[in-house]
């Protein structure tokens, strides 16, 4: 089968390979793959840089988000943990956690934050191919009729919504969502539905700023042509928002957000940091917010809530998946997302 593969350390590194279909094991599920995209932690692997990258033995096949069909089943193929029973011809989307099931956070209702995680596209090969050999315990089930490019994207959608529900929600407040990637505006939208009064989004790429309107927000603002945290001040009155999600990463993002936030109010982190950074812990100090860290999506919980909104139309995802490209392309995706063309690429694995 075709799959991209990491086969060099360092900057890129990529090539579309020839590689052997693993069978299922106990456990496992063979799936073909239709859609798989494009995000954050594959742009890291591209680089080179950061824990994840120091543990992928070469050659890996990249990608984690995606939709595709189960053709074969290993022994003991039930899921141990919500989504149900697996079987021959269902549509999945993947849960790209793969916890122990054993620690005391599986055990306690957080296999989210599993300390003992293991990830497709990292630890073991992942879905930037034909075919995919995971365990049936992240599968989640989609109904018949489900499109394949919208399933591919609940991963991901996943992360906005466990920020919005997070700590006191979003209802009736002044949201700000610093950084506007694919999750950030899918965290526009979902803002948006769970509704928040006021929806502040704040993105450097014009391309972003303009898509974050087109996903409900109200304003969108470029912090290199204006300071934001003013913009934020004088919008709300002098009260700042009540939530801040955080997507930046950046040490100027990271200021900016603490900034942004009005007095006892919440901070969503959802940025990996590429690299330490200072934190003035006396700006936490002065307006007391609560910090959240969110990690992925809790199981099954929030695939309970997110799937659904695109089930039944209320979120629209389609502007997010930016580009269609072939697999036997699929380098292609990560040159648009460098030269700050691309939203969400989709890779065509069929």
């Amino acid at each position: 089968m075709l799959a991209l593969n990491k086969i060099r350390p360092g900057v890129n590194g990529l090539a579309v390979i020839e590689r052997e279909v693993r069978e299922p094991g106990p456990g496992e599920m063979l799936v073909r793959v239709h859609a798989a995209g494009v995000c954050g932690t594959d742009m890291q692997l591209y680089h080179g840089a950061g824990a994840f990258a120091q543990r992928l033995k070469l050659p890996t096949t990249l990608g984690h988000e995606m939709c595709g069909t189960v053709i074969a089943l290993g022994p003991e193929a039930a899921t141990p943990q919500g989504a149900g029973r697996v079987k021959v011809g269902d549509l999945v989307s993947l849960e790209s956690h793969i916890p122990c099931w054993n620690c005391n956070a599986c055990r306690t209702g957080r296999a989210h934050v599993c300390p003992n995680t293991r990830y497709p596209g990292i630890d073991i090969d992942g879905c930037f191919a034909q075919y995919i050999t995971v365990p049936t315990s992240i599968a989640w089930v989609n109904p018949p009729g489900t499109a394949p490019k919208l399933a591919a994207l609940l991963e991901p959608l996943g992360i906005a919504v466990h920020a919005t529900l997070e700590g006191r929600g979003v209802s009736g407040q002044t949201v700000v969502v610093n950084g506007c990637g694919p999750i950030g505006l899918m965290n526009v939208a979902v803002a948006r539905h769970f509704g928040a009064r006021r929806v502040i989004a704040i993105d450097p790429n014009a391309k972003r700023r303009q898509m974050a309107l087109q996903m409900g927000a109200d304003e969108a603002l470029d912090p290199t042509a204006a300071p934001p945290v003013q913009t934020v001040r004088d919008l709300t009155h002098g009260e700042l928002a009540g939530v801040v999600f955080e997507y930046t990463g950046s040490p100027d993002g990271v200021r900016n957000t603490f900034a942004m936030v009005g007095a006892l109010g919440d901070v969503r982190w959802c940025a990996t940091p590429g690299q330490p950074m200072d934190f003035d812990f006396g700006a936490w100090r002065k307006s007391r917010p609560t910090i959240y860290n969110i990690h992925g999506r809790r199981l099954w919980d929030t695939w309970d809530v997110a799937a659904p909104l695109v089930y039944e139309n209320h979120i629209d995802l389609q502007p997010i998946a930016s580009h269609e490209i072939p697999l036997a392309d699929s380098p292609r995706a990560f040159a648009l997302i460098l030269a700050g063309e691309a939203i969400k690429p989709l890779i065509l694995c069929e």
